[in-house]
């Protein structure tokens, strides 16, 4: 099994409100894609973090393995979500990725 943790910061010209509705987005279409990308057994984005937190999303994933992980990459359902409700919203992105 392999996890894939990623941890986005939002941009700053962003209002608080419009924060809010892109961080349900991202919840909604990256959660969405449960039961669609072969080998992504789990998939969850935490959008409300403490005010000691340095992110405004993360995402932790599990896949089946790191074939599953290179297959979730380009599939064309999570293309579409990564480019329409999070590459456009967010400044930073880290990544980590590991066997379990």
């Amino acid at each position: 099994m392999v996890k894939h943790i990623i941890l986005w910061q939002l941009k700053d010209e962003l209002s608080e409100e419009e924060k809010q509705t892109v961080k349900a987005g991202i919840k909604e279409g990256l959660e969405g894609l449960a039961g669609k990308v072969p080998g992504l057994t789990e998939v969850h984005v935490q959008t409300q973090g403490l005010a000691s937190s340095n992110a405004d999303v993360m995402l932790d994933t599990t896949l089946v393995d790191e074939e599953a992980l290179k297959g979730y990459a380009v599939h064309p359902e999570h293309v579409k979500v990564a480019d329409s409700k999070v590459r456009p919203y967010t400044k930073t992105r880290v990544c980590m990725d590991f066997e379990i």
